[in-house]
């Protein structure tokens, strides 16, 4: 069973590492993805960035994200290849799909849980728009009186 996931790779490669030899190494990763029949949703260079503590003798280190949908014999493959290339000093695959519908079904949960908590209040449903922000008095009178009428209740004078 060959069901596509989605992945996260990030790869550390050193911070003398050339233009050319990025291309190169994210055009293998590429070549690995598409012969598994994987897609690569999106590539993010971060860049030159320092390490949290030294690795292979580097300080600072050039980083790259792709996010990719693939089977999860794709994992396994990407895996043992980044660990062979030397351009890559450190390299972490995550799958993501599982995080994000924890994340859809636990907003869904408490967007529930809100709705039960405002009818056992005997609330309406709250709507989409946002409450209160929009909205502006219908003319000037009504919201001097307004006005008036929250000062002498405080006690104060205007």
């Amino acid at each position: 069973m060959s069901t596509a996931r989605q992945y996260e790779l990030v790869y550390i490669t050193p911070p003398d590492t050339t233009d050319e030899a990025l291309e190169r190494l994210q055009e293998q990763v590429k070549a690995v993805v598409d012969r598994f029949g994987g897609t690569i949703a999106s590539t993010e260079q971060w860049g030159r960035r320092k390490l949290a503590y030294e690795i292979a003798g580097h300080r600072e280190g050039i980083y790259v994200l792709h996010v990719i949908n693939g089977p999860a014999a794709l994992n396994a493959e990407l895996d043992r290849r980044l660990r062979v290339f030397d351009d890559v000093i450190r390299h972490m695959i995550i799958r993501i799909d599982e995080e994000l519908a924890a994340a859809e079904r636990a907003q869904a949960r408490r967007k529930a849980e809100a709705a039960e908590r405002r009818s056992r209040r005997g609330l309406p449903p709250e709507s989409d728009e946002p409450a209160g922000d929009g909205e502006q008095p219908k003319d000037e009178e009504s919201s001097e009186a307004a006005s008036d009428e929250a000062v002498e209740s405080a006690g104060g004078e205007r």
